[in-house]
């Protein structure tokens, strides 16, 4: 799965220190999800489509492995 939450960060002006705090979550979860080792659950997909104002498939993208 891919995402762009490493650019709406960006965009944002969070590191990934704030974007975890924010969300509930730890640094190394963001980091995970930005190197897509870690495939989110809805809940996390929900909370970060709301804290940058998207849907969730503005933010995730199934690829064909998926």
């Amino acid at each position: 799965m891919k995402n762009n939450i490493k650019v709406q960060r960006a965009i944002h002006n969070l590191t990934q220190q704030d974007l975890a705090d924010r969300i509930s979550v730890s640094r190394q979860t963001i980091n995970a999800l930005e190197a897509g080792k870690y495939v989110p659950s809805t809940v996390l997909a929900l909370k970060l489509a709301k804290l940058f104002d998207k849907t969730v498939n503005e933010i995730f993208e199934l690829e064909a492995e998926d």
